[in-house]
């Protein structure tokens, strides 16, 4: 395989990596928007992540059958397609002043997103040499982190528009006030406008240029059932790292703000600045990590990233004031790497499965949707949401278990050795 042809997929894989980051990092955005432009309680805002969620765990399957017959580029292209379809829909959706509507536009989004993700990370951890597959998809994955900085300050100021006051809809005649509120609600139509036009043209380069076509083969001609995947014992610890990685992920980010008013005592506007701050960490933590896995093996560092964010939430906990702040901003920090070193640790080794194992998880993803809702029933509860900073505690643990042997196949590995820049 040609250096210059690995280093064109490498760039190209990359640039996704950093489109569906900023996607999924417009969704906070939208909260808050559909909640005022709809008149939405918070349950049926809370909506767009159960669109989100459900989408990954159904398309997460059918994205590795893509994978599997048709090969990688194909599945990037189509799956580049469907989230620009998605992004188009916005503006219907938008024109027709439908929350279905934007739902099902959004459910689109992330069916795309889906295919992108169960095709990307396996395919940047196989483009060129096994022993820096962890530090490539790292690479990409802190690219995804830079996306998640930028786009709450871009979708913020392209799509929470300064609306009118509160107390000056509450004046206004119930036709008036619908009115107002869908002219702001049709701000989505130009950003999403713009991010479905890129895709589109991206998914016209990914057409013409020439990728390494890396499509696993299988030798021989037996059949093997579903379940023969689970023989592998790293894919069914790296299915389980994931569910309970992703669950931490969402708890600590989804409920910082009313956490952080709670255990600090601090405003809901600090209490944003202060995310901000979490999702610099985490973009810090990417790329400082990364660097870090050139020297030192992957399954070591994640293990002991693991421990100290376990460490970190018995802080969070059991601290008070600022405290427990800047332990959740440690948190970010530490958990910043563990989505793609589970992934490619748990894909390691798998040759003709690996296009069935990446979906399973990514499918695994679907913990996003059901920890932080035990995160919200523990502090309910107990009437203290500090205390449900031990669902992330053990989720932790999980990964700190996967690191130390979960990880380990039965063959030898090679991603774990120290590896060097391409």
């Amino acid at each position: 395989m040609k250096t210059k042809n690995i280093g064109l997929a490498v760039i190209l894989i990359t640039s996704l990596f950093f489109l569906w980051g900023f996607a999924h990092n417009l969704d906070p955005i939208l909260i808050p928007h559909l909640k005022r432009s709809f008149t939405l309680t918070t349950v049926q805002a809370t909506l767009v992540d159960s669109a989100v969620f459900i989408a990954y765990f159904i398309m997460a399957l059918p994205a590795g059958i893509i994978m599997k017959k048709y090969g990688y580029k194909t599945g990037i292209i189509i799956g580049l397609l469907i989230f620009s379809t998605g992004c188009y829909l916005f503006l219907p959706a938008a024109a027709v002043q439908s929350y279905t509507f934007f739902l099902m536009a959004l459910f689109i989004i992330a069916c795309g997103l889906t295919i992108l993700e169960t095709a990307a990370n396996p395919y940047i951890s196989l483009v060129g040499p096994p022993e820096t597959s962890t530090f490539r998809l790292n690479l990409a994955q802190s690219f995804n982190g830079l996306a998640a900085s930028l786009a709450p300050i871009i979708g913020g100021k392209l799509i929470l528009l300064k609306g009118v006051p509160e107390s000056e809809l509450a004046k206004m005649t119930p036709a008036l006030k619908a009115s107002t509120l869908a002219s702001e609600a049709a701000s989505v139509q130009v950003p999403y406008f713009v991010l479905g036009s890129i895709l589109l043209i991206l998914a016209i380069v990914f057409f013409f240029i020439k990728l390494p076509d890396i499509r696993t083969k299988v030798e021989g001609t037996a059949q093997k059932s579903f379940w023969s995947v689970f023989r592998h014992s790293q894919l069914s610890w790296g299915i389980v790292a994931q569910f309970f990685y992703v669950g931490a992920q969402v708890s600590v980010f989804s409920l910082f703000i009313l956490y952080a008013t709670k255990s600090a005592g601090i405003s809901e506007e600090k209490a944003t600045y202060y995310l901000g701050i979490c999702g610099f960490a985490f973009l810090t933590g990417r790329f400082f990590t990364t660097f870090l896995m050139r020297f030192f093996r992957a399954h070591n560092l994640l293990a002991i990233y693991a421990f100290v964010s376990l460490l970190l939430c018995e802080v969070a906990i059991i601290g008070t004031g600022m405290v427990t702040i800047y332990a959740v901003i440690a948190i970010c920090f530490f958990m910043s790497v563990m989505f793609p070193t589970i992934f490619s640790l748990g894909i390691k080794g798998l040759e003709s499965d690996t296009e069935l194992g990446s979906s399973l998880i990514i499918m695994s993803i679907v913990g996003g949707a059901v920890l932080p809702r035990i995160f919200g029933y523990l502090s309910d509860e107990t009437g203290n949401i500090q205390n449900g900073y031990y669902v992330p505690m053990a989720c932790f643990a999980v990964i700190v278990l996967f690191g130390l042997k979960g990880h380990r196949s039965k063959g030898k590995s090679t991603i774990n050795e120290p590896s060097q820049i391409l």
